[in-house]
């Protein structure tokens, strides 16, 4: 067996342990942490397909960003488990048999792959590099999909923003429309007050009224 027959099964072992390991977790957080472990080891078979962009960019895209963005509403949102937990079994036959139906379609893509002769790559074709004709193909015949699939990540950020800006017991929340409709008038109130120059001169005079009237009531004890 060769040393590269010896990487992919090493790598694959991993990739379905991760994979499993994502949705038997207890912890969200380390779930999250499988799923880059996923990545990586799915990056490292792009590598021995000889895929060098497709492996750089689920590495540098998915582990790098997108699931920075898994932890961070992951750690965010203080799910409550137990709650979650409280479906799964009457939900479970239901995703049983998705998770069946899902595993199915791969197998008979695979299948198909492993079925079709090995055709030869065009002379033209030979020249030109992985990273150019994913380009070409994508922004020839896929560009439809490759828009959607824009516009799915962009709405999973704005959804992610949006659960970690919901209202918390523990922090302050201010609601701009009440913020709006306050005058001036509830917020301000004028306090009319003698002056700073007026009150040491009334300090000044009071001592001095204190001080006389101590002299005259020595000078009365004395006569």
């Amino acid at each position: 067996m060769e040393f590269t027959s010896v990487l992919f099964y090493v790598f694959s072992a991993i990739l379905v342990c991760a994979a499993f390991r994502v949705i038997t977790a207890r912890n969200p957080v380390h779930s999250a942490l499988f799923l880059v472990l996923s990545f990586a080891t799915a990056a490292g078979l792009w590598m021995l397909l000889q895929a060098e962009f497709l492996a750089i960019v689920l590495v540098l895209v998915y582990v790098g960003a997108v699931m920075v963005l898994f932890l961070f509403v992951v750690m965010m949102l203080d799910i409550d488990m137990d709650k979650i937990r409280e479906g799964f079994w009457s939900n479970f036959p239901l995703a049983a048999s998705v998770g069946a139906l899902v595993a199915l379609e791969m197998s008979m893509v695979l299948l198909r792959g492993f079925w079709t002769p090995v055709t030869t790559v065009p002379e033209k074709a030979s020249d030109i590099g992985n990273t150019k004709t994913l380009g070409i193909l994508i922004y020839t015949h896929y560009t439809y999909a490759f828009e959607i699939a824009a516009a799915i990540l962009l709405l999973g950020i704005v959804a992610a923003v949006a659960l970690t800006l919901r209202k918390r017991k523990d922090t302050k929340h201010l609601d701009p429309a009440i913020a709006v409709k306050v005058q001036a008038k509830d917020r301000v109130r004028i306090v009319k007050m003698v002056a700073e120059s007026s009150r040491a001169l009334g300090r000044v005079n009071a001592t001095d009224d204190d001080q006389s009237s101590a002299q005259s009531t020595q000078d009365k004890k004395e006569g």
